[in-house]
């Protein structure tokens, strides 16, 4: 036998040796996308009111391919403890970010230092709102503070500075901005290693502002309105706050129309805007026309830089062996309850849409039940990058629920809290089961940052999600009931402690308040 013909025999081997290992070897890529508020009513696979109304192309596109997730809830709705939890994979009373004050320690241990460690590429490009700097991350470009929509400033490491310091401005709209560079940061990362990109809209955050080209969408259209948009008072519904009323929006909106006649600078689009001899029934309708339609035109951006990204994958041959995540940091009230904003543990604004694209490993076109939360994702991704995923993570990797294998003991009920008290929407935690929510305002400051001083009377909420998913009547004194909250305490109280969640135990005034409230 030749020499040369050995050599053509070996170098056969070798070239289906490594073949064979490849799809073994080779760490998948992960996309995680991730807005503001971009509630599920307003995404158009979750049905609702507005389905026929949102540009959703891509959203729809990843739905089609990959498996839309019907249950997933934040542990803490409100953005800055969110993003805190979606880094570390643990609730706020553990990484220390229980309001919009705290900043995500830089020394904190995050999925993005455990992907690093294990050959990945990491970025994060967009709003932070973690305060301090971006740690785990070979490359970042991220918003000061809330950022704005226009011509928006973003920090990198040549120009950090904390706070809402630092940075430089970038000619466009924001999520375009955030697309494009997203895109760039993709075209000249190391092709050699697998990527972890996380790419985070400023949109749709409050003001819900727009680029030009959606200044018109469903102009002329009147959008149907939730069911309960003309709720009113907790009279009604038997709950014992207020919680942040549509009416306060018209309020932002006319003083902003104040500020555009005398010249000086305005936060909100589309306006003027007045309620001058308006009803208080006509005057909800037309808040949460404006609303509603603000809130899509600047979902609609979103949309199109989901599809600028899954359009690079698909051109550049990536698409197969990356994992596309869409998400929300929360929920939102788009007039359910006659309410916006988010905070409290109600359905709209506790949920989470999440849609999940894998075109090796997770099935198209279909729909996962099972109860995953914030706390989770990074442990998820560290399944998928064959690394271990930190003891200080409280999550578990939903991988194999993905697949359709999920696991006997997988949870059935999740535990919540809210800490940013205000009167008009308390301090609260509670338990979500299948079927049935019970939830604790105790009300206390705590002396958390941002929390108001002024105190409320403790109260319990229950809800029957089979009987009401709406939410709108709270049967926490109805008769029929009484043994399955009684049963609820005590699991919420497990679930509490199994959390960690045990500041409580030591603090006077939440000592008293259990003993009187919680038999």
């Amino acid at each position: 036998m030749s020499r040369k013909f050995l050599g053509i025999i070996t170098l056969l081997f070798l070239l289906e040796a490594c073949t064979l290992k490849e799809p073994s070897s080779v760490s998948p890529n992960i996309l995680f996308i991730l807005s503001d508020d971009h509630t599920s009513q307003a995404w158009g696979i979750y049905g609702g009111v507005l389905a026929d109304y949102v540009k959703n192309d891509n959203i729809q596109r990843l739905a089609n391919e990959g498996t839309v997730l019907d249950n997933v809830f934040c542990t803490n709705s409100i953005c800055t403890p969110s993003r805190a939890s979606i880094l570390t994979g643990q609730y706020s009373h553990l990484n220390g970010v229980y309001t919009l004050s705290e900043a995500l320690e830089p020394d904190s241990n995050n999925i993005a230092k455990v992907l690093q460690k294990n050959g990945f590429e990491t970025a994060v490009i967009g709003k932070w709102h973690l305060k301090k700097e971006p740690t785990g991350f070979d490359y970042y470009a991220v918003l000061p503070g809330q950022g704005r929509y226009h011509n928006p400033i973003l920090k990198t490491k040549e120009n950090w500075q904390d706070n809402n310091k630092g940075g430089k401005a970038y000619e466009g709209f924001s999520a375009d901005v955030i697309g494009d560079l997203s895109v760039d940061w993709l075209k000249n990362r190391n092709s050699e290693k697998p990527f972890f990109l996380m790419t985070q809209f400023k949109a749709t955050h409050e003001p819900f502002d727009y680029p030009e080209r959606y200044k018109n969408l469903n102009e002329s259209i009147e959008i149907p309105m939730p069911e309960n948009l003309f709720d009113f008072d907790p009279s009604t519904n038997n709950r014992s706050f207020i919680g942040q009323k549509l009416w306060r929006l018209g309020e932002r909106w006319e003083m902003d129309t104040k500020n555009l006649e005398a010249g000086k600078p305005t936060r909100y689009p589309g306006l003027p805007f007045a309620l001058d001899g308006v009803d208080s029934l006509s005057a909800r309708k037309k808040i949460y026309q404006k609303f509603v339609k603000d809130f899509m035109r600047s979902g609609a951006a979103i949309d199109d830089n989901i599809g600028k990204l899954l359009t690079y994958l698909d051109e550049t041959g990536l698409t197969e062996n990356t994992i596309v995540i869409y998400t929300a940091d929360q929920g939102y009230f788009l007039g359910e309850h006659g309410f916006f904003d988010k905070r409290m543990m109600y359905e709209e604004s506790l949920r989470m849409p999440f849609v999940i694209r894998y075109p090796k490993e997770i099935p198209a076109g279909k729909r996962l039940k099972d109860m995953i939360l914030n706390i989770d994702f990074p442990s998820l991704f560290a399944d998928y990058a064959s690394a271990k995923a930190p003891s200080t993570m409280q999550g578990k990797s939903f991988r194999s629920n993905l697949k359709g294998a999920t696991p006997t003991d997988w949870r059935k009920s999740m535990y919540y809290r809210y800490w940013l008290h205000q009167a008009v929407r308390p301090a609260h935690f509670g338990i979500r089961t299948e079927r049935y929510k019970l939830i604790f305002y105790y009300g206390q400051p705590l002396d958390k940052p941002g929390t108001q001083k002024q105190t409320t009377q403790p109260a319990w909420e229950f809800y029957d999600l089979e009987k009401d998913p709406k939410e709108d009547n709270n049967a926490y004194e109805v008769a029929a009931y009484q043994g399955i909250i009684k049963e609820m305490k005590r699991d919420l109280l497990k679930l509490k402690k199994e959390a960690g969640d045990t500041e409580d135990n030591t603090n006077p005034i939440m000592t008293t308040i259990f003993k009187e409230h919680m038999n």
